[in-house]
């Protein structure tokens, strides 16, 4: 038996408290958590659509029973067809996060699986996401590799 389950809208505030955990991590993360009260709803909301674009894959923390130990969330957006990827279906990654005392035992790694398991069944042709220095030698094992991106970013 998997260790990995799929997050419920039940898990909304700890997925929230391991989302926190990664942005706390980032060069420049905001520490602030004002803005989770106005998040939990929609949160809520998007954890319990079964056939939604939304997933996040969590292990529950063997301790601490009611918290989560490990956390990893996926979108699926339509892009335009291209080679490589006609259908045009793209996953990406991101709220990769175990919490400090949980670390180094696979749990992420076996949250990425169910992922990317979660992309194939739906018909997802290529996978993004950002890594971290700590984070990339587990997703380059994974098969992830470095593309040369001029990302650029407006917030509204």
């Amino acid at each position: 038996m998997s260790l990995v389950r799929r997050a419920t809208p039940e898990d909304a505030e700890e997925v929230l408290r391991l989302r926190q955990v990664m942005i706390d991590a980032l060069p420049g993360g905001d520490s602030s958590t004002d803005w989770h009260t106005d998040s939990l709803p929609v949160l809520r909301g998007k954890l319990g659509e079964a056939d939604g674009d939304f997933a996040a894959f969590v292990v529950d923390h063997p301790d601490r029973p009611g918290a989560l130990a490990a956390l990893v969330v996926g979108t699926i957006d339509y892009r335009i067809g291209k080679a490589g990827n006609p259908g045009g279906l793209t996953g990406y990654v991101f709220s990769v996060a175990t919490d400090p005392e949980a670390r180094r035992r696979g749990y992420a790694r076996a949250c990425m699986d169910e992922l990317l398991v979660w992309f194939r069944e739906r018909g997802a042709g290529q996978v993004m996401l950002t890594a971290s220095a700590e984070a990339e030698p587990l997703y380059a094992a994974m098969g992830f590799v470095h593309k040369p991106d001029p990302t650029m970013i407006l917030k509204l």
